[in-house]
């Protein structure tokens, strides 16, 4: 080649080169402070002074809202100190931690040190992805955090790092057929067994809508000596949207229903421990069943603690889908087992 032409080609590749953009850096996920706004719920039937609703008795409750848009969509949560510090994933991709402030009677007043972060991949940047980023289960133990992820399925390991959330560690194996898992019907719970039952702290995942050919809703115990695939009885047209193990074994189940004609419902069934087993159909008794005439919304994330006096308690939040017809509720109740 000519010199003439290699001395051309030479700075049109400098040129090339000088004007070519540079790899875009990762957008770290910031970690916000939305300002919450809470009114009491001093009843939960609405008009009624009525406490007691079976075996759970109504302790208080509040409803929210923040002028920060991405406040909202709570789909499951997780107390790190009983009744007091938590952590929770809201299906639009986010990580929230925060503080139940309390009266001097123990009664719920407001989110208190409220802060989300948005889920990042591998390399620290933002996913962003409704359907890759729609979390809908939890669970946490030793400082890790397990979800559950609906359309993209998943279930994923979390280092909880609250100022600082990065990338899943490792993705585990759900035993479900993925091909038996709905789009928009995957894990919607996540639970860790009682360390001394029978599962000896095993993770059971359980799907909202994922139905085998009878009708009822795959689950599995994805761990431990009684690994294998299950299925949990479904009642009626209720979804699964939560649970936790409670301290003799048995697993408290959320449950929501929703039509045009009647609105939303909320349902809580205790599921026999023992009928948790590869290849069973576990089920049980309704607790609880609340409709419209009651203090309730899309009622999707659950939690089992224990209050200091010994109480036994079950808390219950409520995804808004972001819609203006819709609230974010926290709902306390004492689960009594006599």
């Amino acid at each position: 080649m000519p010199r003439p032409l290699l001395r051309l080609v030479a700075v049109s590749l400098a040129a090339s080169c000088a004007l070519a953009p540079l790899p875009a850096a990762a957008k770290p996920a910031e970690v916000e402070h939305p300002a919450i706004r809470a009114w009491p719920i001093g009843h939960f039937r609405i008009g009624s002074d009525e406490t007691r609703f079976g075996p759970l008795e109504f302790v208080g409750g509040l409803e929210m809202s923040s002028s920060d848009w991405d406040f909202g969509a709570l789909s499951a949560f997780r107390f790190l100190e009983a009744g007091t510090r938590f952590v929770g994933v809201a299906d639009t991709g986010f990580w929230f931690f925060g503080t139940v402030a309390r009266d001097e009677t123990g009664r719920p007043v407001g989110f208190d040190d409220f802060t989300m972060q948005q889920m990042v991949d591998e390399k620290g940047d933002i996913i962003g992805e409704k359907w890759n980023t729609d979390a809908e289960g939890l669970a946490v133990r030793d400082g890790v955090a397990t979800v559950g992820f609906e359309r993209e399925h998943r279930v994923s390991e979390f280092r909880l790092t609250p100022e600082d959330m990065k990338a899943p560690l490792r993705d585990l194996d759900f035993l479900v057929p993925a091909h038996e898992l709905r789009r928009n019907r995957g894990f919607e719970t996540i639970a860790f067994a009682h360390p001394h039952g029978i599962h000896e702290g095993a993770r059971v995942v359980v799907s909202e809508k994922s139905l085998d050919r009878r009708g009822n809703i795959f689950a599995a115990i994805i761990e431990g000596p009684a690994k294998g695939v299950f299925t949990v009885a479904r009642r009626g047209e209720f979804d699964i949207t939560d649970g936790a193990f409670l301290p003799g074994g048995d697993l408290l189940l959320l449950e929501r229903s929703y039509s045009v004609g009647k609105g939303v419902g909320m349902r809580l069934r205790r599921i026999h421990g023992e009928s948790i087993m590869p290849g069973a159909l576990a089920d049980g008794p309704i607790l609880m069943e609340a409709d419209m005439g009651y203090q309730i919304d899309n009622m999707e994330g659950m939690d089992v603690w224990r209050r200091g006096d010994g109480a036994l308690m079950v808390s219950v939040v409520s995804d808004d889908n972001h819609s203006l017809l819709q609230r974010n509720l926290y709902l306390e109740f004492v689960l009594h087992e006599e």
